[in-house]
């Protein structure tokens, strides 16, 4: 576990931008399964990907999507554990993945970016990616 005064600096880059962050198992399940539409939502992390690649990925395309999740949400890994714990039961069958991004619809997982995803790419090649999944799903 991350001390949360370390992370809340990162929590902070997306909260600022307009996503809710999540810190309860109940919480992700009323947002998932209690939510008309689309819920994004952000397996956030303290890893450099995250930073470079994930959050930025994630702000750009809900900022300049045409079509925007009715939902931004974010859990936190290494933090808020049984959030993050039970977005991931939501996220089967894919295997746990700090950062990661989802997108539900309805309560049912449609759009998946796993870490081997993120690492590596650019944040704008994220931002389009989801902006395509907006288009498709919202």
């Amino acid at each position: 576990m991350y001390p949360p005064e370390m992370v809340a600096p990162l929590a902070k880059d997306l909260t600022d931008y307009g996503f809710e962050g999540l810190l309860s198992a109940e919480a992700v399940t009323d947002v998932i399964e209690n939510t008309e539409g689309t819920v994004l939502l952000v397996v956030n992390s303290v890893c450099g990907c995250a930073a470079a690649n994930c959050r930025p990925g994630a702000k750009m395309a809900y900022q300049n999507s045409e079509k925007k999740p009715t939902k931004a949400v974010t859990v936190f890994a290494g933090v808020d554990k049984e959030a993050v714990n039970k977005a991931r039961e939501y996220m089967i069958p894919y295997p746990p993945s700090s950062p990661s991004i989802a997108l539900f619809k309805d309560g049912k997982l449609v759009h998946f970016l796993e870490r081997h995803s993120i690492e590596g790419r650019p944040a704008e090649m994220i931002a389009e990616n989801l902006i395509q999944a907006f288009d498709r799903y919202c």
